[in-house]
């Protein structure tokens, strides 16, 4: 099976810390590894003309942010950043 999950966090997908299922905002499902390709290539070139920043751990994490999407989090009493994450599984 092949999956992409797609995340919103204020941190990057790579981190997963515990309970970072709880951001999960989309979940694909492919049965070929072309399908993911294809529909990983169709999110990465949408997410790219949207968000200026990007970054890219191990071929399986992307993240893309924009320095002005902010909110603010109760628990650091600060302004922190919101990065959209995409993950991308394969399991044989």
């Amino acid at each position: 099976m092949y999956e992409i999950i797609v995340m919103e966090a204020d941190y990057e997908p790579w981190w997963q810390f515990d309970g970072w299922e709880d951001y999960v905002i989309e979940k694909f499902q492919f049965n070929t590894a072309i399908e993911l390709e294809e529909h990983l290539q169709m999110l990465l070139l949408m997410y790219r003309q949207k968000y200026p920043n990007e970054e890219c751990r191990n071929k399986f994490f992307y993240a893309f942010w924009d320095e002005e999407e902010q909110f603010f989090c109760d628990a650091c009493d600060d302004d922190a950043q919101l990065y959209h994450g995409i993950i991308v599984r394969c399991e044989t």
